[in-house]
């Protein structure tokens, strides 16, 4: 039998800076960022099962299985660590662009943990489902966690944050970003200084210069669609890329100053205004779900 059907956010993030200060034995480039969760995203629909079965259906990846799919993936770790017989249908209303530095699929992900974690009756800490999570991808525990943050490691090392509110200004340039090829750039700057959460905050205007994206100049050399839309944007502030994917952005201190912007942009750049958000739009959601009756 199939329980009913509910819904939940799965917000898209902002790498506000992003530097990669060296290599681990494993092969892994060691990073620092600032995750900012925006107040976009997918949708992810979910309805228990008590068969066991766990299934995508509608929207799919072209090329990609549906267990190879992260979301279900999400759903089969969960299942099998906690050692529960319940199943699950999910549906993806996607909205993040793949390959934009989003972390659409990360995200899609953390929402699916945390909410069969609550629909199966499962009811881990959030700290557990990160860490399950980390096995998924590296930006999967943010988004589990549901709070900006600052971040070391490969990016799991959390700090929690809280950032003054902001809008943004998010393109994008309709590029799929190869996230392997660009960490095998050999332009790729490997050996930034690493710095303090009290760096950023002390010194984070991004117009200093010291808190951009390592992958910026190597994306803007291979995709003459981004160093475009990074030109179009800087007539109108400080534009960066998210991430190692093609998206770009620009923050402003108010909707009003955004809106401006956006009216200024000249109309071949596909741009959203965006909010960014305090916690996560998953987790106020999570609360409305346990306060009803």
């Amino acid at each position: 039998m199939s329980g009913e059907w509910s819904a939940w956010p799965a917000p898209a993030k902002l790498n506000l800076f992003l530097h990669i200060t060296g290599r681990r034995d494993d092969g892994y480039h060691r990073l620092q960022t600032v995750f900012r969760l925006l107040e976009w995203g997918d949708t992810i629909r979910l309805r228990p099962r008590s068969d066991g079965v766990i299934e995508r259906l509608g929207w799919s990846v072209p090329g990609v299985d549906s267990p190879d799919d992260l979301a279900v993936r999400a759903a089969i770790a969960l299942r099998k660590a906690a050692d529960v017989a319940q199943g699950a249908d999910i549906e993806i209303e996607k909205r993040i662009p793949a390959g934009g530095g989003f972390g659409g699929g990360s995200s899609d992900a953390a929402t699916v943990l945390v909410v069969l974690n609550r629909l199966w009756g499962i009811d881990w800490p959030l700290e557990r489902l990160a860490a399950l999570g980390l096995s998924l991808g590296a930006d999967v525990p943010v988004f589990v966690l549901g709070r900006n943050a600052w971040a070391d490691g490969i990016g799991e090392e959390l700090q929690p944050m809280d950032l003054a509110p902001a809008w943004y200004l998010v393109a994008e340039p309709g590029v799929h970003a190869p996230t392997a090829a660009l960490f095998a750039s050999p332009d790729l700057t490997r050996d930034s200084p690493p710095l303090k959460m009290a760096d950023f905050v002390a010194g984070g205007d991004p117009r200093s210069g010291r808190f951009g994206n390592a992958f910026e100049p190597v994306l803007r050399a291979r995709e003459p669609a981004v160093d475009v839309v990074l030109d179009a944007l800087s007539q109108l502030g400080t534009a960066r890329l998210t991430g190692s994917g093609s998206g770009c952005f620009v923050e402003f201190a108010t909707r009003e100053a955004a809106e401006d912007a956006l009216r200024r942009l000249r109309p071949t750049v596909r741009c959203r205004l965006v909010a960014g958000a305090a916690v996560s739009p998953l987790h106020r959601a999570l609360e409305r779900f346990q306060a009803s009756p």
